[in-house]
């Protein structure tokens, strides 16, 4: 019994002169970069090292969870070949991120300058998989209008996308989504949308759209041009 207690006693004592003999992350960060000489000045300007001088960061689940593609303002030129060729424009937000849940909002309003073609709606994405995969999946929910000639619904919108990114800096990425207004009531719209982006410098990129949109009343369909600007 005596014997037992004093082993205790020295490996209570000895794990005590352990920690203090051990440096905490930040005292052994620090030792690092004076090893590699870098000077206080550059330490004190740089967010950077002052993150890591507190923790060394998972790079790895950094770039997983780091978002592939980017939140983006759009202004653009819509072109209605089966409304009589009529034009319009466009305006939008595409992915304003909900902190890092995996949630992106985004909202648009199109309209036909003769009138007769006029769209606007906001939906919720949830992404499935980690943020910085190239390829995501994300069934959507939100509401939406749309009118052709003396056609016009609005209702819940429901239905997926698929997301390809070639860029983490949203450099080019491609966009598919199949959505439907109303689904199951008498004026249910279907809603099938193509869209490309590629980037021309950091903030500004060229993208291009092309939507179906098919009713009991009519097939429509929907070409745009856009310019977006990047939102890091």
């Amino acid at each position: 019994m005596l014997l037992g207690k004093l082993c205790f006693s020295v490996l209570s004592i000895s794990s005590a002169i352990a920690q203090e003999a051990t440096p905490d992350k930040t005292e052994q960060n620090n030792i690092l970069f004076n090893e590699i000489d870098i000077p206080q000045k550059v330490i004190e300007d740089s967010p950077v090292l002052q993150k890591w001088l507190q923790e060394v960061p998972n790079i790895r689940e950094e770039i997983r969870y780091d978002p592939a593609f980017l939140t983006r303002l759009r202004l653009g030129f819509n072109w209605f070949p089966s409304t009589d060729d009529a034009t319009g424009f466009n305006i939008g937000v595409e992915d304003i991120f909900i902190k890092r849940t995996g949630l992106t909002f985004s909202a648009d309003y199109q309209i036909g300058i003769n009138g007769d073609r006029n769209a606007a709606g906001a939906d919720l994405h949830y992404f499935l998989l980690p943020l910085g995969n190239y390829v995501n999946f994300a069934p959507l929910i939100g509401y939406r209008y749309v009118q052709s000639n003396n056609f016009s619904t609005d209702g819940v919108h429901l239905g997926l996308r698929l997301m390809l990114s070639f860029s983490r800096t949203g450099g080019g990425d491609i966009s598919f989504s199949q959505s439907f207004i109303s689904p199951g009531a008498n004026e249910e719209v279907g809603i099938t949308s193509v869209s490309v982006g590629y980037a021309v410098s950091s903030h500004l990129r060229l993208a291009s759209d092309f939507e179906l949109q098919n009713s009991e009343e009519d097939n429509d369909n929907r070409f745009g041009i856009n310019l977006e600007w990047l939102l890091y």
